[in-house]
């Protein structure tokens, strides 16, 4: 998976991207819903996480006390030892990740704790959500990071504008 490729064109796209997902917003179609969802399940049939894990790479998830309570029992270790050993609180009080990569992250990109793992991780790139207008900044954000949320945006214009 060339990485590069991808970050290349989702950056180039992304005032085309904007303009789009605003236009979804303003007038989003009756039918946006099972759109969104039959073209996160095409996207998904043609790009396989495990080719590329960026996310897990590059962006740390958000950390709910119910995963790390579902986490830390997984460990078997305390929460508080969990927190103290892998989280951290950002800017913003939320629970993140100390370091990146994810220290679950796999040499074959595999989640060493994928049961269990962050709703953030469970739901990312957060492509099959219904009302996706509601999370646009987040999905241009994701088109960066993430392949198939470009190619997820890409395929609703043409499905969208036709």
């Amino acid at each position: 998976m060339d990485l590069e490729y991808y970050k290349s064109q989702a950056l180039q796209k992304q005032k085309e991207h904007k303009k789009f997902l605003e236009n979804l917003k303003k007038k989003p179609p009756k039918n946006l819903d099972y759109v969104v969802q039959d073209t996160h399940d095409e996207v998904f049939e043609e790009i396989d996480c495990l080719d590329c894990a960026n996310c897990c790479k590059t962006t740390g998830p958000l950390y709910t006390e119910k995963d790390i309570e579902r986490i830390s029992k997984h460990l078997r270790m305390k929460s508080a030892d969990f927190e103290a050993k892998f989280l951290k609180t950002d800017e913003d009080n939320d629970k993140v990740l100390q370091n990146l990569p994810c220290w679950f992250l796999n040499e074959d990109n595999t989640c060493s704790i994928y049961e269990v793992r962050p709703k953030a991780c469970r739901e990312y790139p957060h492509t099959d959500r219904k009302k996706i207008y509601q999370i646009n900044n987040l999905t241009l954000k994701n088109t960066v990071i993430c392949p198939a949320a470009f190619v997820f945006v890409e395929k609703m214009i043409s499905k969208i504008q036709k």
